[in-house]
């Protein structure tokens, strides 16, 4: 039987893992894409992502009060480990104050001089960790932890996240490397529509970026035979 956190790296591959050609937050491109919430968000993920972070931070002995992030990858996993804790608190982090109401930038758990661990779904650049981590410490917690479900490894993310976060420790619980390993194409075997081949056509099953229908990773840009052109 698989531990939760083998059962999270796979539903990771085939629920967040996508091939083709994305735009990135750091202005890059990428022939992958990672999704995290449609694994977070989904009611199995969402209970291993709480099991695997609660035991990460246990592993790490970090003993925060509360965990929070910037919103909204951040949002599934903080209720997922509070859930999962039973006794860890959340709160989440807007991107800019309110303009009305009460006007604070932090929702949920508001105790100054509270210990707590700034979570995060995919570290890029670093740029929403970092982001979270300053308003957090701007609000008086004390950061003792920073961790992200998957980091890619690229565009300086770690080095951003952990000048940032010192003295406390950045924790990756997967990187995309671990995540791609795992990922398993749906494969179309056969000859596939719209292209010519005197042999069955083995191709690779993707999503169509402008419609969501069905394409194939062998077809420029990962579309649909419709929007080919």
């Amino acid at each position: 039987m698989p531990s939760a956190r083998q059962e999270l790296l796979r539903l990771l591959a085939k629920k967040s893992f996508r091939l083709g050609e994305f735009k990135l937050s750091s202005g890059g491109s990428s022939d992958y894409y990672v999704d995290c919430r449609t694994t977070t968000l989904d009611a199995r993920g969402a209970q291993l992502t709480g099991k695997v972070f609660l035991q990460e931070i246990r592993k790490q002995k970090w003993k925060p009060q509360a965990i929070g992030g910037l919103t909204m990858g951040a949002d599934p996993i903080v209720t997922a480990v509070a859930v999962a804790s039973g006794k860890i608190n959340g709160f989440l982090v807007r991107k800019g104050e309110k303009q009305h109401g009460t006007g604070q930038r932090i929702e949920g758990f508001r105790e100054e001089g509270a210990r707590v661990v700034i979570v995060d779904d995919v570290c890029t650049t670093g740029a929403s960790t970092v982001q979270a981590i300053e308003a957090a410490r701007e609000f008086g917690f004390k950061v003792i932890g920073v961790m992200c479900l998957v980091e890619r490894e690229e565009a300086n993310g770690r080095p951003n996240v952990e000048q940032a976060a010192s003295p406390a420790a950045f924790v990756a619980i997967f990187t995309a490397n671990d995540v791609r390993k795992v990922h398993r194409p749906a494969k179309v075997r056969g000859p596939v529509k719209g292209v010519r081949s005197s042999s069955p056509t083995f191709a690779v099953a993707a999503i169509c970026e402008v419609c969501g229908r069905q394409a194939v990773t062998n077809m420029p840009r990962n579309r649909c035979a419709a929007h080919r052109m």
